[in-house]
């Protein structure tokens, strides 16, 4: 029996057993850079997603064996580009990589193809290039001077590029600026052999770019035994001690040059976490196939999960691969799979601290159609301040702010305790108020409290037949104790039964609530004014401890609910337009059966706001100012 089976047994049986409803600016340019050059970091074409959460970075190391003299065969890289064009949107792939070695002599002829090649990418994926020994004179630093691999892959090369920020003098080392997951990113290319005044025209741009975590890539940094444990090499130590460890802004340093791969870990000097890797597979099959390693960021989870494989063989007919290609498809030991925790906000707090939001005025976040808006800070009370911790009194008014009339007044629930409802400070990041109420209901026995508007409130009757926008924020507590069921979130009071309708698994539900599962998934049950139906929203499991934001957008025709700006998979295709409510009051906190309230909530509610609208994610409360 999966989830929807047992929610909906739950709703027929349970229920009625417990008369409760389951109910940035412009990037400087550090001197020594591209003359007259100045980045202003913009997201690609293609669908890329600068703002999004996730995003992907492909670092593709040594391809030295296909651009080999008369063996050269280009192909497998090409694919991967490919790969990379057609699948930017769906990975969201900000940012390409190369680690070095692109060729295996360095020739003119070598690099010329390796440039044509590039340009399958060129344009439509931003992507950074340095040199490995075998693309240059491995006897030199980065003070070489002239080479065919500068002709090439030089700072001309990507000084039209919108993430490009500039080059050291010597134009073998160089930096990007990505926009992704909300902010900006630092990429670091370094060449092989970096010079005392390239180390120092690096650390200028991170100077230059002090509030930016930066992504170190370079050819010679660290090597590893075949369990994958890596250490530093001797380059790889020089650029730790005289870089790395004392720029707490790098906290990821990619190489390659060396096989196997591996990672390891290291402490820089403020005691931080610096993810070391090593990524090359010219030794594999094909000399590696334009294989790739994904790193894909989740800002929300707090991880990077890393794949690597080779887009040329994943795009061949199955039927048709050889052994060896069915065997290179995707590499999964631990040094080439594997999934990196790392707290983002908590990383970059010494050089990026997260600012606090400030609280915004209620006029801020009003816009047009707005009915009632709701908060629980001073602002929002007809009768006191807000002390947190103490109860909330059952003489409290809570006023709705858009001046419609839809006041709130406590009642709690079953003689519950005055702590059953307290004040409280906590409140989501994004929340335009800097409050919230803290519900302690539960079973066993019922208890709780709810605000409820009065019974002349305009929202009692509203029908919003041409749409709406209700949101909320709300925190579930860690650990989440006790029996807390089908415990309601928002609703109105009355049943469905009274307005007509015939199809719900009750006539006694009322006709409109937001509630949380014995799975802890949220469910919104609608029964819409002009249908004879029940369209019902599930979502994914709700986290503990952490502040959620869900909306629920209908637009006259179909609902569909988001959590944390994100839509959720289950939203019925049912047609629904409008809300059969019945002159009865809308309520915070809890849900009827039967016109009866069992528990209320527990956790935490902050605002909420209902605007009779589609609106769409831009425009939730979350929104930027």
């Amino acid at each position: 029996m999966d989830a929807t089976d047992r929610n909906h047994l739950g709703r027929r049986t349970l229920l009625r057993a417990t008369a409760v409803i389951p109910a940035a600016g412009t990037v400087a340019v550090a001197s020594g850079t591209t003359p007259g050059h100045a980045a202003t970091p913009k997201p690609g074409g293609h669908h890329y997603d600068s703002a999004s959460p996730r995003f992907s970075l492909a670092i593709l190391p040594d391809t030295q064996y296909l651009f080999d003299a008369d063996s050269s065969d280009p192909e497998p890289l090409r694919a991967t580009f490919r790969y990379l064009v057609s699948q930017r949107e769906d990975a969201n792939f900000a940012f390409m990589a190369h680690l070095g070695d692109v060729t295996e002599h360095g020739s003119r002829e070598e690099i010329s193809l390796a440039a044509t090649v590039f340009g399958t990418i060129h344009g439509k994926v931003p992507y950074s290039v340095l040199a490995g020994n075998h693309d240059i004179d491995s006897g030199t630093d980065d003070q070489r001077g002239d080479s065919a691999y500068l002709d090439a892959f030089g700072p001309r090369r990507f000084s039209s590029m919108p993430t490009f920020g500039g080059a050291s003098a010597d134009g073998y080392n160089s930096y990007h600026v990505l926009r992704a997951g909300g902010r900006e990113w630092l990429v670091l290319a370094l060449d092989w052999r970096v010079s005392a005044s390239g180390l120092g025209w690096a650390r200028k741009v991170l100077d230059t770019h002090p509030t930016l975590p930066a992504i170190l890539t370079t050819h010679d940094l660290a090597w590893a035994d075949d369990d994958g444990a890596a250490q530093l090499s001797d380059n790889g130590r020089r650029l730790w001690d005289g870089l790395i460890r004392g720029n707490d802004q790098i906290f990821l340093a990619l190489g390659g040059h060396y096989w196997p791969p591996g990672r390891t870990v290291l402490t820089n000097d403020a005691g931080h976490e610096v993810h070391v890797h090593i990524t090359n597979y010219q030794d594999r099959y094909y000399g590696g196939a334009g294989m790739i390693r994904r790193y894909a960021f989740d800002l929300v989870r707090n991880v990077i999960d890393v794949e690597t494989f080779s887009p040329w063989f994943l795009s061949r007919d199955p039927e048709k691969r050889t052994p060896l290609e069915a065997e290179t498809i995707e590499l999964t030991g631990p040094a080439d799979r594997f999934s990196l925790s790392v707290d983002f906000e908590r990383r970059f707090a010494g050089f990026a601290p997260v600012v606090p939001r400030e609280p915004r005025p209620a006029s801020a976040v009003m816009p047009r159609g707005t009915l009632a808006y709701w908060r629980f800070d001073a602002s929002g009370t007809a009768s006191r301040a807000t002390d947190a911790d103490t109860p909330v009194g059952t003489d409290t008014v809570i006023r709705d702010l858009s001046g419609h009339g839809n006041d709130l007044r406590v009642t709690r629930l079953h003689d519950s305790a005055p702590e059953i409802l307290t004040w409280s400070g906590e409140h989501h990041g994004d929340q335009p108020a800097h409050a919230s109420l803290r519900f302690e209901g539960g079973k066993a026995p019922d208890r709780g409290a709810v605000l409820t508007t009065s019974g002349t409130a305009p929202l009692n009757s509203e029908k919003f037949t041409g749409g709406y926008t209700i949101e909320t924020y709300l925190k579930l507590p860690d650990p989440f104790e006790g029996d807390h069921a089908w415990m309601g979130i928002l609703s109105w009071e009355g049943r469905n039964g009274d307005a007509g309708k015939t199809t719900g698994w009750s006539p006694d539900e009322p006709t409109c609530s937001l509630n949380v599962t014995p799975e802890r998934f949220l469910q919104f049950v609608v029964y819409p004014q002009l249908q004879d139906a029940d369209p019902t929203s599930w979502s994914h499991a709700l986290p503990v401890g952490r502040w959620t934001h869900v909306a629920v957008v209908n637009d006259g025709h179909h609902t569909v609910v988001y959590v944390d700006g994100s839509k959720i998979a289950r939203n019925p295709s049912q047609p629904s337009t409008g809300i059969a409510t019945l002159g009865k009051p809308f309520v915070i906190g809890a849900t009827q059966f039967d016109e009866k309230f069992g528990q209320s909530f527990y956790g935490w509610i902050g605002d909420t706001r209902i605007v009779k609208r589609a609106l769409r994610p831009e425009d939730f409360m979350t929104a930027p100012a």
